[in-house]
């Protein structure tokens, strides 16, 4: 049998989409390549998302932002000095884009301007932090990454 060009551009399409086919399969199987989204209820956060947009203008108008650093004992993150400390309510979160395990939530709960996050919680590598707070009742978000 002979083959002719119309032939080979057929056979040529089956082997190019089997091909497609095998890794897109592979892929989807094997759980060395499992990936999770950001959040489980990513449409409603995204409906929340202006909320947001208004933190973080209300954020720039402070005269101090927040601000952070490692330290021996673990991440420190200093408030705003000029605010009342007493007067700080809301949560910080941190959440780490390679394992969602190691994702955690905690109440921000000052004795000062500063808040420690410990060592022992954190594994090295890349972050990002989240922090929605409120002061006065206005609302303020910072958000970050940062490389433990």
């Amino acid at each position: 049998m002979k083959i002719n060009w119309g032939t080979g551009i057929v056979l040529a399409f089956i082997g190019f989409i089997a091909f497609i086919l095998y890794f897109v399969i592979s892929m989807s199987t094997n759980k060395k390549y499992d990936h999770d989204l950001v959040t489980e209820d990513y449409y409603k956060k995204e409906l929340e998302y202006q909320t947001d947009i208004d933190k973080l203008e209300n954020a720039k108008s402070l005269t101090q932002d927040i601000t952070y650093k490692k330290t021996p004992e673990g991440i420190l993150v200093s408030f705003p000095t000029n605010l009342d400390y007493k007067k700080i309510k809301g949560k910080l979160f941190l959440y780490r884009p390679s394992n969602k395990q190691l994702d955690f939530e905690t109440t921000i709960s000052l004795s000062n301007t500063h808040l420690l996050i410990p060592d022992k919680r954190l594994v090295d590598g890349r972050w990002n932090i989240k922090i929605d707070w409120q002061y006065n009742g206005k609302s303020y978000l910072f958000k970050d990454d940062l490389v433990y």
